[in-house]
């Protein structure tokens, strides 16, 4: 069974709690060999689970570490696509590089590329991402959307209502939308969405969403110039999230969020979005590569775009820096 094994002896140890089950018992109901089971289990000790193993009562699961590993992933996972292929390493460059060639490969519509670090992680604009290991969300989700190519910025707005929705749910932190692509609490960032796609005119051939979410990481992990303005769900909510179920909640919120774009176009999006985006009715400057705008916030355009109330009329900002 190879590495198939792993996440059902995981399950079985996880759903044992406190107790012991038998090595003869875990082989039948995964029909294996005791030396695969053993295999197996030190291969898990490697990665910081603590198992005990007691003569005539079998194996006890005392300790799991906090990974975003499949096998961690899937007993919270209720979706039908979304989240249901994975690949994993407990350490990458980017996931967004990786999804990219994954995409390419041809991978199905809903494959996500999961990692505990990234040594060069990508934001907008071609930013530094700060991702220290075992501290955050750090995923790429693939999607194969049949939408031309110019509605596909609605897509980034999807995902940040979504991730909200998720989020608010599980921690019940006042999170809020920043346009295009942010996450705030109390006015610092907690969470960046990038989008890239390659297509044509006419058709988008495949989107990877790149996801950063600071979960449980302390302000000493960050640089000193980010402390100011980055925070995290822990620093928040004052106590430790657990990761894959977040993970779990986001990938159900996704994909029924997705999943109604698809029949009933944007506007059950865009309506969501208003709800969630803490600075309508506020004053803010859109910098643009043609200068900044001032204006007051007043909503999404149907394709996405922000709508701004200015001295000469209502101006659409399609791509921008926003200060609010």
């Amino acid at each position: 069974m190879g590495k198939n094994l792993r996440e059902p002896l995981l399950k079985l140890l996880i759903e044992q709690k406190e107790g012991y089950i038998s090595g003869e018992e875990i082989s039948q109901r995964l029909i294996c060999s005791r030396t695969a089971i053993w295999k197996h289990i030190n291969e898990l000790r490697s990665e910081g689970y603590q198992i005990e193993a007691k003569p005539k009562a079998g194996y006890r699961l005392v300790y799991r570490p906090d990974r975003v590993a499949p096998e961690e992933l899937i007993p919270h996972l209720s979706t039908t696509s979304i989240g249901r292929a994975v690949r994993y390493q407990r350490s990458v460059p980017s996931t967004q590089s990786l999804a990219h060639e994954w995409a390419k490969e041809g991978a199905q519509e809903g494959s996500l590329y999961l990692t505990e670090e990234q040594t060069a992680g990508r934001g907008r604009m071609g930013r530094i991402w700060h991702s220290p290991t075992h501290s955050g969300i750090w995923m790429s989700l693939i999607l194969r959307p049949p939408i031309p190519l110019n509605q596909s910025p609605q897509l980034t707005l999807l995902t940040s209502v979504a991730i909200t929705r998720a989020l608010r749910k599980q921690t019940n932190l006042p999170i809020q939308i920043k346009w295009p692509n942010d996450l705030l609490i109390h006015g610092k960032k907690v969470c960046g969405i990038l989008t890239e796609l390659r297509g044509e005119q006419d058709q988008v051939h495949y989107v990877v969403q790149g996801i950063g979410i600071n979960v449980n990481a302390t302000e000493s992990v960050w640089p000193e110039e980010l402390r100011p303005i980055a925070t995290s769900l822990a620093i928040e909510g004052g106590r430790t999230f657990s990761r894959p179920e977040l993970i779990g909640a986001i990938c159900g919120e996704l994909e029924t969020l997705y999943d109604g774009y698809l029949s009933y176009g944007f506007t059950p999006i865009r309506i969501l979005w208003e709800e969630y985006a803490g600075m309508l009715g506020q004053e803010v400057t859109a910098r643009t590569g043609q200068g900044s705008v001032k204006g007051i916030a007043k909503g999404l355009a149907e394709t996405g775009a922000l709508l701004l109330e200015t001295h000469t009329g209502v101006q659409t900002i399609f791509s921008s820096d926003i200060e609010w």
